[in-house]
């Protein structure tokens, strides 16, 4: 049976909510509906949430959330944050995916996972906070561990480091398409009422391990 429509599971989506206080170090920050929609929703259509989901950084659930929404089984959101997961928590019964999401609180680089048959995605953070460059790489490195399939959300200009690194670890980028990523002034050191961040999504196919 196919899954919703992307709109329609955009608009789902939409009723999430977003952090209440969020962390500035951790770039706590929601990963817009749209986006969350786009990249479930190929997912679906390639077939890749036919085996179990990782959502590394899940802050508010909503990728974890978006995978059970479009067919998942199983989609289960890890994060460091305990206010972040209970609020994954809240808004997977809110859209009534509880039964197909699980939360695990864990640090991405020491994950207590030990799947290696998954299709992970992530919104990592984009490494803006000063000295938190490349702070997606152990997002991908953790993605190389886990999946079959990973797909990834990066700042604008990364496609050549996705690239390279996907290629050293025996992967290939299969789909790479740009996304806008609004941003609502949140922290004191945000100058604009709402900033738009450029932003590129990359499915990764990783090779035999």
């Amino acid at each position: 049976m196919p899954g919703p429509s992307r709109r329609a599971l955009a608009r789902r989506l939409e009723s999430l909510d977003d952090f209440a206080e969020p962390s500035a170090a951790l770039e706590q920050y929601l990963t817009p509906p749209e986006i969350a929609a786009h990249v479930c929703h190929l997912a679906s259509l390639q077939g890749d949430l036919e085996r179990p989901v990782v959502d590394l950084g899940t802050g508010t659930g909503m990728l974890a959330i978006a995978a059970a929404l479009a067919g998942a089984d199983r989609a289960v959101g890890v994060d460091v944050d305990a206010g972040a997961l209970a609020l994954a928590r809240e808004n997977a019964a809110r859209v009534g995916a509880t039964d197909a999401t699980g939360w695990i609180r864990g640090d991405v680089t020491r994950h207590p996972l030990s799947v290696g048959d998954a299709t992970v995605l992530s919104n990592p953070p984009f490494g803006a906070q000063r000295g938190n460059r490349h702070a997606d790489r152990a997002f991908l490195e953790a993605a190389r561990e886990l999946a079959v399939v990973s797909y990834t959300i990066h700042n604008e200009g990364s496609r050549s480091f996705v690239e390279s690194f996907a290629a050293d670890e025996g992967g290939e980028v299969t789909h790479a398409f740009r996304a806008t990523f609004p941003i609502a002034k949140r922290f004191d050191f945000h100058a604009e009422a709402e900033a738009t961040l450029e932003a590129e999504v990359f499915r990764i196919e990783w090779g035999d391990r």
